[in-house]
């Protein structure tokens, strides 16, 4: 790793600790911008057999029913069936033939909504994140994008369509840090040609993790 880049963070959480502190049914029943905005700074846990890691969350997208950069935009298909579900719905998609994307269901059943979780700060499992990541050179680029923090992770496509509120679920989402509305920016999306120009994506300001620090 590049020792240039910003130091990780290697304190290992209390995942007993971490999972009473998961996030409520009721957490997911709002508003998709609220949604998130409200997600950065809370941990997102995955648990596999390799291992835990846990990310906190740096940079969110929401996608709105009547966005045109939404995969739900022309209505409900197979593929964005998920994003029709339950609020706490996994939605994981692939894309670019070679990446998959992780998104959490938002809003209200039947509305097609989702955040996109676009990136996160190792604080746990580091070692196994760095493993996943092994082509990665600069530390603050192993979980800054929508694609590496799926590979970092360990998120598996097959919980696509999941709900991530089950107590069985190797995912989920956990209490984090409190951040006061100015550490909180809000800006167009990144790497989309239509509805660019809507201010949907939302990010931990100087976090050295975001996936794009010129937005």
């Amino acid at each position: 790793m590049n020792t240039d880049a910003p130091s990780l963070s290697r304190h290992t959480l209390n995942l007993k600790e971490i999972k009473a502190d998961r996030l409520p049914d009721n957490f997911f029943k709002k508003d998709t911008l609220a949604l998130a905005r409200d997600l950065l700074g809370k941990y997102l846990v995955s648990t596999t057999s390799e291992g835990t890691a846990v990310g906190k969350i740096v940079e969110t997208e929401a996608y709105l029913t009547e966005d045109p950069a939404s995969h739900a935009f022309h209505g409900q298909t197979k593929r964005n069936a998920p994003m029709f579900q339950d609020p706490g719905t996994i939605y994981i998609y692939f894309i670019y033939g070679n990446h998959y994307c992780f998104n959490v269901v938002s809003g209200k059943r039947g509305i097609g909504e989702a955040v996109l979780i676009r990136a996160v700060e190792p604080v746990s499992g580091v070692e196994l994140m760095e493993k996943r990541r092994k082509r990665c050179t600069k530390q603050d680029q192993i979980s800054n994008g929508p694609a590496k923090l799926v590979q970092a992770l360990g998120i598996d496509p097959s919980l696509n369509n999941q709900s991530l509120l089950s107590q069985e679920s190797p995912l989920f989402f956990a209490f984090g840090d409190e951040l006061a509305p100015g550490k909180i920016a809000q800006s167009p999306r990144i790497g989309i040609s239509k509805g660019k120009g809507l201010p949907y994506r939302f990010y931990i300001i100087a976090n050295p993790y975001i996936s794009n620090k010129k937005h």
